[in-house]
């Protein structure tokens, strides 16, 4: 028997003129296709003609019998991939507009012609100035205040531009007006006009609207595209060009929305993409767990609505809990209609399946977390206050109070992302759970949290209760972290506080230290920083971020010296012999044991009494040396964990 060869396709489009070549480059070729939005009669385009009978190509048209059923509402159950929280914008005190491209797909179901999407306007209560307005608005809100990125979909190269212009000239407005506004970084990707360049007419066959735009003044769209590839080299530092489009341009925007994954100061802000205005690219087939919002200005049906949506909806951890929609064209209908096609076998619960829980269910569950967390420190004997977690008796209340609070929490993080909250529903929030109490919260949950890792991370009886119970936990730092709050954000902040004058600060020192204790982002250096602010003094002008950084590495070092000497001194060893001997450790990010062992050999202790000061000492200097490799591994250090 002669051995099968197995070759994959993958990402394809098999409609067309793909599935043609493929058949005829392998004539003898058996095919399996696979697909989350599979094309039936209600959702085809393209035709084939049998004689003089034409009908409509489906899925099963091309791959013939359906080994297996698996549409995008079985993984959306099974938790493979999220739901969608899909806000249908419509302006502050205004009906929801009606959808302007009801009667055009109404009469496309009719005719079932290929045909690009429709160019029909939104309502004149939504111009293009009034989208990029709500859209910078709720872009903090949507994206976890730029934790993730998004993707603006518009209806054509011409919308495009225009978006892209419009985004240029109000952040140019808005940071006028404030000149501590913070632009968003916005790039915008459309195929430039083919001209005979086979990669761009091969791209292009996937993307209908861009092939149907670029037949129309070509040259006025290939000159918008070099000016946004111009900003797009002035901000990034490339020098990339409509010729190569494909190839360098459209491959560097990917990667730049993908390096949303990457904190700050490995990948600085100024790097990353937060906002791609696309037309027909990206729509599919692209995938990155930090994107999490797609703005929708286009016409949107059936599978292609569905692979647009699912840009969003990665799983990544509960910092993303649904992939973002906000529609500006009013197509819940449209989206009820894809809904109930894909809806496999469990057509009675797909809505719930699919979409998140309102806004104001997701309030009455946090309502209820709140009160479960009120009962139990009631009965603790305690008040619902930050302070009152500090006289939590025992390692079992503590544990609880991590458990109940991250509850609290999760909601809170889920409703921070609803774009569609009214000032009533969010004066409620804050009302239910201020602002400031949610803080120290958070600083008591990850102060208890080290806390009991501490424990997790040492030798102990198994069979304990408590410690079975701590051993369960998952603190999931992450719900805590901030994508604002980081170093430099801090530096500035300080910076900031030292030059108000007293009485004009718009944060106090308080408010400062409480801020930097509420995020998990900066837990090894919080003790360093807050010991550093508060040798501040406002108003007495310690300079600017630069100054202030440089000041602060200065206060840091002088505190870690302090700290080993001290050690030293504790454990009888000379101090500058314990400061070589950390900076070798940290040089090398090597541990080595026998280095250790002559740093002792001075007190001349015989073995037994050696090793027990040697251990005593690494007690209390593997957390230093691990704070100030910064997350690098030190190799050998585990043994003394």
């Amino acid at each position: 028997m002669r051995p099968y060869q197995i070759y994959a396709v993958q990402a394809i489009t098999q409609f067309g003129d793909n599935h043609q070549a493929i058949k005829a480059f392998f004539p003898k070729a058996q095919l399996f296709g696979f697909t989350g939005t599979p094309i039936f009669e209600e959702n085809a385009s393209y035709t084939q003609i049998d004689g003089t009978v034409g009908t409509f190509k489906t899925t099963q048209d091309l791959f013939e019998k359906p080994l297996h059923a698996y549409t995008i509402t079985h993984p959306i159950d099974d938790r493979n991939v999220l739901r969608f929280h899909i806000d249908y914008y419509q302006p502050e005190g205004k009906a929801a507009p009606s959808s302007p491209a009801a009667a055009t797909d109404q009469a496309a179901m009719v005719s079932k012609k290929p045909q690009p999407q429709p160019q029909s306007k939104p309502s004149p209560a939504l111009s293009q100035r009034a989208i990029v307005d709500a859209i910078l608005d709720k872009h903090p809100a949507a994206t976890n205040h730029g934790r993730f990125n998004a993707l603006l979909a518009t209806a054509s190269i011409n919308d495009a531009i225009r978006h892209y212009e419009l985004f240029q000239e109000i952040q140019a407005e808005r940071r006028a007006a404030d000149p501590n506004y913070r632009p968003l970084n916005i790039a915008c990707v459309f195929s430039p006009p083919a001209e005979g360049n086979r990669d761009v007419r091969q791209l292009q066959e996937d993307l209908p609207q861009e092939q149907a735009d670029n037949q129309q003044e070509p040259e006025q769209k290939k000159a918008a595209l070099q000016r946004i590839m111009a900003d797009y080299n002035a901000q990034y530092g490339t020098n990339h060009s409509p010729g190569e489009f494909d190839r360098y341009y459209y491959q560097d925007v990917q990667q730049r929305i993908k390096d949303q994954q990457y904190p700050h100061s490995e990948v600085p802000r100024k790097d990353k993409i937060d906002l791609t205005i696309v037309v027909d690219m990206l729509l599919t087939g692209f995938d990155s767990k930090y994107l999490n919002t797609l703005y929708v200005d286009k016409n949107l049906k059936h599978h292609s609505l569905i692979q647009a949506f699912s840009r969003t909806n990665r799983v990544l951890n509960d910092t993303k809990p649904y992939g973002n929609i906000l529609d500006f064209r009013a197509q819940q209908a449209a989206v009820d209609e894809a809904i109930a096609l894909f809806s496999g076998e469990d057509a009675q619960r797909t809505r719930e399946i699919w979409l998140v829980d309102p806004a104001p269910k997701v309030m009455e569950k946090l309502e209820t977390a709140v009160a479960q967390l009120e009962s139990f420190m009631k009965a603790q004997g305690q008040p619902c206050t930050p302070e009152a977690v500090t006289n939590l008796r025992g390692d079992l209340a503590r544990a609880e109070f991590i458990n109940r609070f991250k509850e609290v929490q999760r909601l809170k993080t889920q409703l921070d992302q609803y774009t569609d909250l009214n000032e009533a529903q969010k004066a409620q929030i804050e009302q239910r759970l201020p602002e400031e109490t949610l803080r120290g919260f958070r600083g008591m949950y990850l102060e208890t949290a080290q806390r009991l890792r501490a424990q997790q991370d040492k030798d102990g009886d198994d069979s304990n209760i408590t410690r079975q119970t701590i051993e369960q936990l998952d603190f999931e730092f992450v719900l805590f972290s901030s994508a604002v709050i980081d170093y430099d954000y801090i530096m500035e902040l300080n910076a900031r506080f030292s030059q108000a004058k007293p009485g004009k600060q718009t944060l106090s020192r308080e408010q400062l230290i409480n801020l930097l204790s509420a995020s998990s982002n900066l837990m090894d250096e919080r003790e360093d920083i807050i010991a550093y602010i508060n040798t501040l003094e406002a108003g007495q002008g310690h300079g600017g971020i630069e100054d202030i950084k440089g000041d602060y590495q200065v206060f840091s070092a002088h505190k870690t010296q302090a700290g080993l000497d001290a050690l030293a001194g504790m454990h009888g060893l000379a101090p500058e012999a314990l400061r070589g001997f950390v900076t070798g450790v940290l040089e090398r990010l090597i541990f080595d044991g026998e280095q250790l062992s002559e740093l002792f050999a001075p007190l001349g202790l015989g073995w037994k009494a050696r090793s027990q000061a040697e251990l005593a000492l690494m007690n209390d200097l593997a957390p230093l040396l691990k704070k100030q490799a910064g997350g690098r591994e030190i190799s050998g250090l585990a043994a003394y964990e």
